[in-house]
């Protein structure tokens, strides 16, 4: 028996990385995945979990785009007839290393409005479902830059602090109703985005790597299975909280 047997779930930025190894795993564990991304590359994450006996479907998504989101969610609760758990994890880093008197406003509206505003968006559009459902579980991906500053990504840090304190906010309005809201705030995670920052700079990479205590790069996985801990029974007495996967970052 799996830890999601019978539940609809939706996640997004599931094209890749940790939203890729999280759609996969919480299909692994019974769930039924509504694969969201703006990439067609979710069709293929998709139809692998569909290959493995579990139903899954794609819905090409801008989380950032109101009608992109409700049109998810409609989409899965029209497939399955009711909505469990969503897994808000699209982001984008944006331009990285640029002070914050010289970031333009573009760069600023564009991180803000993926990754924070479709936190908001997430949430808003998939509380009623999930209430109607008898409740269940939002995770959102924060991020240790929403804990700790980082010079030249004041977009990304103001978006992934953003993204705590709204799931705090949320947890409590949500508390006596069945509803779980948590955050995950991952470290160095070997993903597309984190590749993107290093390039092909073996410099960068040691940088990145010196970064964690433990010494290496998080992976995709070892994410993923903090965010079926929050979807799953396991954790039906956390919620409000920022979930930090960082191999100890934070904590140096």
């Amino acid at each position: 028996m799996g830890k999601l047997d019978g539940k609809t779930t939706i996640i997004t930025g599931a094209a890749s990385g940790i939203g890729r190894a999280t759609a996969m795993l919480f299909a692994a564990e019974g769930a039924r995945v509504a694969v969201a991304d703006w990439s067609e590359e979710g069709e293929g994450v998709a139809a692998g979990i569909r290959a493995s006996g579990i139903d899954a479907i794609f819905v090409k998504t801008d989380v950032s785009n109101p009608d992109d989101v409700q049109a998810m969610i409609a989409a899965a609760v029209g497939r399955w007839g009711a909505l469990h758990v969503i897994f808000n994890n699209a982001g984008v880093e944006g331009v990285m290393g640029v002070p914050t008197a010289e970031a333009s406003l573009e760069n600023w509206q564009r991180v803000i409005s993926i990754n924070l505003t479709g936190v908001f968006l997430g949430m808003k559009y998939a509380i009623p479902e999930l209430l109607r459902s008898g409740g269940g579980s939002i995770i959102n991906n924060a991020s240790v830059a929403g804990i700790v500053g980082f010079q030249g990504i004041g977009a990304y840090c103001a978006s992934k602090g953003g993204v705590i304190q709204l799931s705090k906010t949320a947890a409590l309005e949500y508390a006596t109703q069945g509803i779980r809201v948590n955050a995950i705030c991952p470290g160095v995670i070997d993903t597309p985005m984190v590749q993107r920052s290093i390039g092909d700079s073996a410099e960068t990479a040691a940088a990145f790597r010196a970064m964690e205590p433990v010494g290496r790069f998080g992976t995709p996985e070892e994410v993923a299975r903090v965010a079926l801990f929050l979807a799953s029974d396991d954790s039906s007495f956390c919620t409000g909280a920022p979930f930090v996967v960082d191999g100890g970052f934070v904590a140096a």
